[in-house]
């Protein structure tokens, strides 16, 4: 229970002061700058197109675009080491073995949710993999001694299981990766290097394998989309090592330069393999099932001395696409970079495609490109050619593209619909060439069709029914509109309400029961001849808000109001229902009532419990009060009550007085 002081003389000196109201507010290749000292780990969010560089020197995680630019920093992250993101690129896992906790941020937002507290600050989380709904951590336990712990994702409540591997093997926390339900974990900065492998697939580990490898100082490790191997990037031996999973004998290796620090594969199989190499190539790139280059990459300086940079250990990161290849550098002053290295797989052959930026439908379009290499494509060459429309959404192959001694080909195309007509070219490849394509668009000409949803801007009571109506004009196939519901709060995502064809007045209506402010969108997919379209109402919804006094000895109506009457040795008790919403605080008014007009004092902020209630009592030296006339209000102040999903809601004011 919160307490309010009140008393007369309080009031009036806010009256006689300054009058301010208190509030409390709710709670090509390219590179970029990075805002860190250091880098403990790299992921890429292709969904979101987001990228993730955790800093333990700083406790943050940089959060950039797919650009390299920065886009927000997550800080009191005390020594944040490995970040993990879920396989459905809604949740990032951060390691923050200061904090003796697993981080959960929303990947969407990068904000983070939630802290997966260790029952000890002994327990320091520091290496993270997830596979089939569990998320493994290696952890330091105590002096020489390293664990390795287990989350179920599946379970809301994040519950968390020690000692998941009873050998004693670990003198530190294990690095970690996890593929198909295989575990693997090895030492970080050891010499000799010790791997160990499990099979997590039941949730529970059972180790399959255990060798000391060659090499050491291990600084990286990856397991392959298959679970079948695992790729090591230690200091020594001069490659990356690759060992079977099952019984971790060697099976081959990624031949790079002294000293490897870094490696990472792509959904797909591609492989980036890293070096902290000075003078020689940082990054290698292997294609799926090839153990030979297809790209290298050799960073410039970006230092005053001119000594160039060099790869940061463990900062390699794949799209998941494998379009790009994210990685961390830095310089002898200390400067660190992301580096987007575009189309990675793709080095041998470039295919770029011209098509005119607009065209009229049913009319011929001429379309040109080039196949650019190293080496010449040989002339003759056949192209293949497909048009994706919205009559053929899957692609339709036309007739063959021939290449020129040049390396350049044209073709023409009559396209039979409109809207955006992509023609796709793509060389399948020879045994001196990799496979690549291109594509360009053409804007087809389509009307624009008229759609229009009623109710925007209007603000609704808590609870009320509302019907929305959309309305299509005038369209060529397509009749179906689709209605969208999206309530405001990250809870709440959008949802499809309603789909169907209009009527024959070109109207689609539902009924909504307004319980937040609520975006309202009806969507037309359009067709071959009409744009797709969309219209949004954003309406208001008001809390629901009751207020109540107790501890009075009589009600009257009096001043034409329903007063309370206190005697002077009792503290009023106002009690505020409110909808509730997590961290949501009531705006708690009083005012006293001096020579004809009410005056405010400073009101205050208080958190509604879980069920949505909040008391304050009112104390203070109520004899100063005799006399006096009060009344209190509760309300819901949006983006100052702690959230900004409803519209502000005022309760009614409640009056009282005291008597001797």
């Amino acid at each position: 229970m919160r307490k309010r002081s009140l008393t007369a003389a309080t009031a009036l000196a806010v009256l006689c002061g300054s009058m301010a109201l208190g509030a409390t507010p709710a709670v090509a290749d390219s590179s970029q700058i990075l805002p860190v000292k250091s880098v403990g780990d790299i992921v890429a969010d292709g969904f979101h197109q987001r990228v993730f560089i955790s800093d333990p020197a700083n406790g943050k995680i940089v959060v950039t675009d797919f650009s390299g630019k920065v886009v927000k920093q997550l800080t009191s992250l005390t020594g944040v080491t490995d970040l993990e993101l879920s396989a459905d690129s809604n949740t990032l896992y951060a390691a923050v073995p200061g904090r003796g906790a697993i981080v959960v941020i929303a990947a969407a937002s990068a904000t983070e949710v939630t802290r997966i507290l260790m029952p000890s600050p002994s327990i320091r989380p520091k290496y993270l993999a997830e596979t089939r709904g569990k998320l493994w951590f290696g952890y330091d336990f105590q002096q020489g001694t390293g664990e390795i712990g287990v989350v179920d994702l599946l379970d809301g409540h994040y519950p968390v299981g020690f000692r998941q591997d009873t050998s004693g093997t670990w003198g530190s926390a294990p690095m970690l990766d996890a593929a198909e339900g295989t575990l693997v974990a090895g030492t970080p900065v050891q010499s000799p290097t010790e791997l160990s492998t499990y099979d997590a697939s039941s949730g529970t580990l059972v180790r399959t394998a255990h060798a000391t490898v060659e090499g050491g100082n291990t600084r990286d490790l990856a397991v392959t989309p298959d679970g079948k191997d695992v790729v090591v990037a230690s200091a020594s031996p001069y490659y990356q090592a690759v060992y079977k999973t099952a019984d971790l004998t060697a099976d081959g290796n990624y031949p790079v330069n002294a000293y490897p620090n870094a490696v990472d594969i792509a959904p797909d199989g591609s492989v980036a393999a890293g070096i902290d190499g000075a003078y020689e190539p940082d990054v290698y790139v292997f294609k799926p099932g090839s153990h030979s280059t297809v790209r290298e990459y050799d960073f410039p300086s970006s230092s005053a001395d001119g000594n160039a940079d060099r790869l940061a250990a463990a900062g390699l990161a794949w799209a998941p696409d494998a379009s790009r290849l994210f990685a961390v550098s830095s310089n002898s002053d200390g400067v660190y970079r992301v580096r987007v290295l575009d189309t990675p797989t793709k080095a041998a052959t470039t295919v770029t495609v011209d098509a005119p930026a607009s065209a009229a439908r049913a009319k011929k379009l001429t379309v040109k490109g080039k196949v650019a290499s190293k080496t010449a494509v040989r002339a003759g060459t056949r192209l293949t050619v497909t048009r994706t429309d919205l009559d053929s959404p899957k692609g339709r192959t036309l007739p063959a593209a021939t290449l020129r001694a040049d390396g350049t080909f044209s073709f023409t195309d009559t396209p039979p619909a409109g809207g955006k007509v992509r023609y796709t070219v793509t060389f399948a490849g020879d045994a001196e060439h990799a496979a690549g394509s291109g594509s360009d668009s053409v804007a087809v000409s389509r009307a624009r069709p008229k759609l229009t949803i009623d109710n925007n801007r209007k603000v609704y009571t808590y609870g009320k029914d509302v019907t929305f109506t959309a309305h299509l004009g005038a369209t060529y196939k397509n009749r179906t509109v689709e209605i969208w519901a999206d309530p405001f709060g990250g809870d709440k995502p959008g949802k499809r309400v309603k789909a169907g064809k209009v009527n024959s007045h070109g109207d689609l209506s539902v009924t909504l029961d307004l319980r937040r402010d609520t975006k309202v969108t009806a969507k037309f997919a359009g067709d071959s001849r009409y744009t797709s379209a969309s219209a949004s109402a954003t309406v208001g919804t008001q809390v629901s808000v009751s207020t109540s006094v107790s501890g009075h000895y009589r009600a009257k109506s009096v001043w034409g109001h329903t007063y309370y009457f206190f005697h002077k040795a009792k503290d009023p008790l106002v009690t505020t229902k409110m909808t509730y919403y997590p961290n949501r605080a009531q705006k708690f008014e009083f005012e006293v009532y001096y020579q004809g007009r009410w005056y405010p004092g400073d009101p205050a902020y208080f958190k509604l419990g879980s069920d949505g209630v909040s008391k304050v009592r009112i104390n203070g030296d109520h004899g100063q009060d005799v006399g006096w006339r009060f009344r209190v209000r509760s309300s819901y102040i949006d983006g100052s009550s702690g959230d900004s999903v409803n519209s502000t809601t005022h309760g009614a004011w409640k009056y009282f007085t005291f008597t001797g």
